[in-house]
């Protein structure tokens, strides 16, 4: 009985290896070998004979079940993996399974202001661009809506020979004023002409700078008729610029001293800091970008451009000018007198001359009509596509160019270039 039980072991052993799995998945039918079920030693019975064939008809089942399962991880194992959607960048014709790697092209943002309050907001923005911009509600230069307009898109009222007047002591023929800085400057105006001379021929130095008016090639200085103080006139428009810090003001001089002293008297005073310095043909800053920088003082002069001297823009360079001093107001009208006219920043000059060639006092009420102005800016809006940045007068007491630089201002108009 014991071999007959080591017989069954060694043909249940051996039925067990018919089927065998290789290592790369492929199934091999293994045929029982000669001397694989030792039989002959030990005489075995039928009985032994149909217990083999049970076990190897087991065998047979156990086959098909194997070769079943081979087959469905023959089947797994062919599914190709990669990216499935046709929208993708990585997208793989040939897979068969999505493996989560698909990968897709960033759109091109659209750039601006993506803030719902900004007065610019842009419900097409997908990325802010830093150029929001929101309404002010403190006034610049007397008026909200100037706040946001480029400084040569607002008409400043200007004062010609500011200095020139019989408050200082400067009378008629050689006056151009009755009021000085003071009164000026109360009244709303925030741009002003003056002219730089020394006070004599002799004395050429930074000390003997003066604000005065006149020609320079008689052999004697303009200075004659009358000067002013330029470091007293000067503090009186910083001390206003302390108060009114919301301003920006203009200054225009005639400039016959040389470049390094007028720098030194703006030093002295403490004006520097606040001028502006502009590129040629660059755009200009709004009003309240200007006062954010604090650079709410801009100078030009009648005066070559000096490296040098950046701060002081030479007008014929970065703007031009009307006529001035005309006979009558028919003929006053808006074509370029000097200057670049291809500059947006130009002159309005509005005053009257009479038949000895002086400032006119006698007509100054009609050259300063409110209503005489407004027409006539309109008319270089027309002309020019722009509004005048200064619409300078004589004797502003006799009318009213602040009004009438408020009424400019309100007109719905935008600049061409």
């Amino acid at each position: 009985m014991g071999s007959t039980f080591n017989g069954l072991q060694k043909a249940s052993v051996n039925c067990r290896t018919l089927l065998d799995i290789d290592n790369d998945g492929q199934t091999h039918t293994r045929h029982l070998e000669s001397g694989s079920v030792d039989m002959r030693s030990q005489g075995q019975s039928f009985a032994f004979l149909v217990l083999f064939l049970f076990l190897f008809s087991g065998c047979t089942y156990l086959e098909e079940e194997v070769v079943e399962e081979v087959e469905v991880i023959e089947e797994v194992q062919s599914l190709v993996k990669g990216c499935t959607d046709p929208e993708a960048t990585n997208h793989d014709p040939e897979a068969e399974e999505d493996d989560g790697t698909c990968e897709y092209e960033e759109p091109e943002p659209v750039l601006g202001c993506t803030d719902p309050d900004a007065e610019n907001y842009n419900e097409s923005a997908t990325q802010d661009d830093g150029s929001c911009w929101y309404k002010e509600t403190v006034p610049c230069n007397g008026m909200v809506d100037l706040c946001h307009r480029t400084y040569d898109q607002v008409t400043f009222p200007e004062t010609h020979n500011s200095f020139s007047t019989h408050e200082d002591n400067i009378f008629y023929p050689a006056s151009n004023h009755r009021t000085g800085f003071q009164a000026q400057w109360d009244a709303g105006m925030r741009a002003f002409m003056l002219d730089t001379h020394y006070l004599t021929t002799t004395d050429q130095s930074a000390s003997a700078v003066r604000f005065c008016h006149g020609d320079s090639d008689r052999g004697f200085s303009p200075c004659t008729y009358g000067a002013v103080d330029p470091w007293e006139w000067l503090n009186k428009l910083k001390s206003g610029m302390n108060g009114e810090d919301r301003d920006i003001v203009t200054l225009l001089i005639e400039n016959h001293v040389d470049g390094g002293h007028l720098k030194d008297l703006f030093d002295d005073v403490g004006l520097s800091d606040w001028m502006y310095v502009h590129e040629l043909n660059a755009e200009w800053p709004t009003l309240i970008d200007l006062i954010n920088m604090d650079k709410r003082l801009i100078v030009f002069w009648e005066q070559s451009s000096d490296s040098a001297h950046p701060y002081f823009h030479d007008f014929l360079t970065f703007g031009w000018t009307t006529n001035y001093a005309e006979e009558s107001t028919e003929s006053m009208d808006c074509d370029p007198l000097r200057g670049d006219s291809n500059q947006v920043v130009f002159h309005m000059n509005n005053w009257l001359k009479n038949q000895a060639g002086l400032s006119d006092p006698t007509r100054s009420a009609e050259a300063n009509d409110v209503g005489f102005m407004v027409d006539r800016a309109i008319e270089c809006i027309e002309q020019h596509g722009k509004r005048p940045t200064f619409i300078a007068v004589d004797w502003w007491e006799d009318g009213d160019v602040v009004e009438a630089a408020r009424r400019v201002n309100l007109l719905e108009h935008q600049s061409s270039s």
